[in-house]
């Protein structure tokens, strides 16, 4: 596996230096003084698109004044020094190339930030205005240009109207992004309507805006309005009780500490800093790290004490498995409030579990929990929840029945700690307490589908209720059409009902879908022999058998299955 990957990243350099060589001028290539030069080019290209910025920047400082016939060199040289906080030096780079010249979004942007950190507001206004991209109006650049211009310029408005004014030029295509900063303006103007205001944007159905539940909360504290703070937490908690930033300054004001998340919306760098987030978390959703990295970085230069900021840099850390790296992070969140503390604990036990280190994993996350005084509800269940997934099932038992005894069935948790029981009870061969969770599970969410598929797909294995089965993991399909466990049931139990025609077709479906599960290939194998498909059953039992994941039970029944065939 390792030389496939040396070998991939080998094609990709040849393919880079095509694509990139094909574009130049001969009198480009002549830039290059050396091979070795060529060879630092192409590498620190490539380790900035994996995410290894210690070594773009090892590769690409060393070829001097390149940008002058490379564009591509500046931006990238830029990314590796914001992405490992040599601001300065991003800043001494983004004067270079004024003074050449070269216009560069992505340094007209580290000067910005920078001058914007520095309070140099008129400075800060030139670069941000040099972002704006004429020729296509409703574009990210022209969105940042706009946006970032406004703010940098609020401290030359006489009042609110004309800051309101401002941000009209946001392009139309970004309503609510616009709506966003309109009600920062609010906040940052002092208007006797923020509160309003808040009220409005966190309202709205259509749109997720349960983040901004914070920032009115922290708006009321610094009018010391704590009635309705209190009220605020309790309706937004409610609604997203794991929410974590909430949590934390609950506990914040509980204890009657600094917040742990700093916010001022009169302090026009804040906010900056948070349109920079935005920024970012939406070049993550679109998986684009390297970028959205970049902008997080800006944000946490702006405004380095708020906390949640470090939480989207861990989150893409683990999406391009840098997992060394993202533990790092979650260790110094760990830091900052017992909220964030079990949150990071839990993130680097599955950084530790997914490097193969189950025991200590579990070591860890049993001596954070134990030091929590009074955990929460979600702490208790979440906690039950690793403990399961990580087949501790006895242990798990005694906590799901903690939580299932503190709440009721209106409790969102009531469903989930059911199932969560019922599965442990069901591992460690306690049948009927397995089945009683089960439904008691489903009489709370009658359409979880994969609580459904367990239970029927159990039932099937003990051969009880298999036309109930089947019945129910129709309906359990309709739910979640495309998924492999549910399709594998639904043919698993038409198969049991000796339709084993119908039963093929959905198991080869379900082998499709989730083509190294050893359970899914047994079982299309077993369909495949009832349909005189000897050879091909054999085939993929025998498939089955080198598979890694591969159960010894599983495999002693196959081999038998290979010497005497399907016995039904």
């Amino acid at each position: 596996m390792k030389n496939l990957k040396v070998q991939f990243k080998l094609i990709i350099c040849v393919l880079l230096f095509l694509n990139t060589f094909n574009t130049l001028k001969a009198k480009n290539i002549d830039e290059f003084d050396t091979a070795k030069d060529v060879t630092n080019y192409f590498s620190g290209i490539l380790a900035t698109n994996n995410n290894q910025y210690q070594k773009s920047y090892d590769y690409l400082k060393s070829l001097s004044n390149l940008e002058d016939s490379h564009y591509a060199y500046s931006k990238y040289y830029q990314h590796s020094l914001v992405a490992l906080n040599k601001f300065k030096d991003a800043t001494n780079y983004s004067k270079k190339l004024e003074k050449k010249k070269i216009d560069n979004f992505e340094s007209n942007l580290v000067s910005a930030v920078y001058h914007m950190e520095r309070k140099d507001f008129d400075k800060a206004l030139v670069y941000f205005e040099k972002l704006r991209d004429k020729s296509k109006p409703e574009s990210i650049q022209n969105l940042l240009s706009a946006s970032l211009y406004s703010w940098a310029n609020f401290k030359n408005t006489k009042n609110l109207n004309e800051a309101l004014n401002l941000l009209e030029s946001i392009p139309k295509k970004f309503e609510n992004f616009k709506n966003i900063q309109k009600t920062f303006a609010y906040c940052h103007f002092d208007s006797d309507q923020t509160d309003k205001i808040f009220t409005t944007l966190t309202s709205r159905a259509d749109i997720n805006y349960s983040r901004y539940f914070f920032f009115h909360a922290n708006y009321l504290v610094s009018k010391n309005k704590q009635e309705k703070v209190k009220k605020i937490l309790e309706t937004s908690l409610n609604l997203d009780p794991k929410n974590l930033i909430l949590n934390q300054l609950k506990i914040d004001i509980e204890q009657r500490k600094k917040f742990n998340n700093q916010f001022d919306c009169k302090d026009s760098r804040h906010v900056i800093a948070e349109i920079l987030y935005i920024v970012a978390n939406g070049l993550a959703t679109q998986q684009n790290y390297i970028a959205s990295n970049f902008y997080i970085n800006l944000a946490k230069y702006l405004n380095p004490n708020f906390i949640n900021f470090e939480m989207l840099y861990a989150e893409n850390l683990l999406s391009i498995n840098e997992f060394s790296k993202a533990k790092n992070t979650y260790n110094e969140i760990q830091k900052h409030g017992s909220a964030y503390s079990w949150y990071a604990s839990k993130k680097t036990a599955s950084i530790l579990i997914n490097q193969e280190k189950k025991k200590e994993a579990i070591i860890l996350l049993e001596k954070i929990f134990k030091e929590i005084k009074n955990p929460t509800t979600y702490e208790i269940f979440d906690y039950a929840e690793f403990l399961k997934n990580n087949e501790k099932y006895e242990e798990s038992i005694e906590y799901y029945t903690k939580v299932i005894n503190i709440i009721d069935r209106k409790n969102n948790l009531y469903g989930q700690a059911h199932d969560g029981r019922g599965v442990a009870h069901e591992r460690t061969d306690q049948w009927n307490e397995a089945e009683m969770d089960l439904l008691n599970s489903l009489s709370v969410t009658p359409n979880d589908a994969y609580v459904i598929n367990y239970l029927a797909y159990s039932w099937i294995e003990k051969g009880i209720n298999i036309e109930k089965s089947l019945n129910m993991l129709k309906k359990a399909n309709r739910l979640r059409p495309n998924d492999g466990y549910i399709i594998d049931s639904l043919g698993w139990a038409l198969f049991k009902l000796k339709n084993y025609k119908e039963s093929k077709k959905y198991l080869q479906q379900a082998v499709r879908l989730m083509a190294s599960d050893p359970v899914i290939n047994d079982h299309y194998a077993d369909s495949l022999w009832m349909n005189n498909n000897s050879i091909q059953a054999r085939y993929y039992w025998n498939y089955v058998l080198k598979l890694k994941k591969t159960k010894e039970k599983l495999k002693k029944k196959i081999e038998l299955k290979l010497l005497f065939g399907l016995k039904i």
